[in-house]
């Protein structure tokens, strides 16, 4: 992604998160059991899903380096990994704020809980282990924890019905579903969360590219006469 179509694609993603929050503030109707704390959906879902979206990158593209090798489709793994922990983040904040609310305390030892937090932990110790170290030992190290990581997000999916746990299923065939005014704040959550994603990978992806030259550039450099 070129610089001029990587701006386009970062000033479209503020455009949109900025739509999205006055349609949620001022657009939507509270929700008749939680009140204005429920909006905290309208960002909490998406980020999620960016999460598992950067994750499953990091996981493919950590599949392919251990059978083919290659910077670049490293850098896409550390980068995607990266941006995915950015996301979880969000989702580890948003998600008690809204438990406060709902359970009455921000934190229960609820399986979805559990297992997102699980899954947050992993991405965090891949983007640590990347930090710290550089050699094969450790990108092979790291691709390996990427595929095991990504066997957590289905379990993440299906512990609600599998465990019966509290979290809230909004979505699905078990849900209470959302109201028809509540579905286009919510579209445009995803499509804007989706948006913001890509620009902050492509950002991530041409700085780690960049970072790898000037590196092998000094590795050069100290060796020449």
């Amino acid at each position: 992604m070129g610089r001029i179509a990587h701006s386009t694609v970062a000033a479209a993603a503020g455009a949109l998160l900025a739509l999205t929050l006055y349609l949620v503030l001022f657009a939507t109707p509270a929700e008749a059991t939680l009140g204005v704390v429920q909006k905290i959906f309208y960002f909490h879902v998406p980020a999620a899903y960016a999460m598992y979206l950067g994750w499953a990158i990091c996981a493919v593209a950590s599949m392919a380096y251990l059978t083919r090798r290659g910077d670049r489709i490293d850098a896409l793994a550390r980068s995607s990994a990266e941006v995915a922990l950015v996301f979880a983040a969000i989702v580890m904040i948003s998600g008690p704020l809204w438990g406060r609310k709902s359970w009455g305390a921000y934190w229960t030892w609820d399986p979805r809980l559990t297992s997102t937090l699980l899954l947050t932990l992993i991405i965090a110790g891949y983007a640590l282990l990347r930090a710290l170290g550089r050699g094969e030992p450790e990108r092979r190290f790291a691709a390996a924890l990427a595929i095991l990581g990504a066997c957590v997000a289905p379990i993440i999916h299906v512990s609600v019905t599998m465990w019966r746990g509290q979290h809230p299923t909004v979505l699905g065939e078990t849900g209470g579903g959302l109201a028809p005014e509540m579905v286009p704040p919510f579209a445009l959550g995803l499509i804007s969360f989706t948006i913001l994603f890509a620009a902050l990978l492509a950002a991530r992806y041409r700085l780690e590219l960049a970072r790898r030259r000037l590196a092998d550039l000094e590795e050069r450099a100290a060796v020449e006469p």
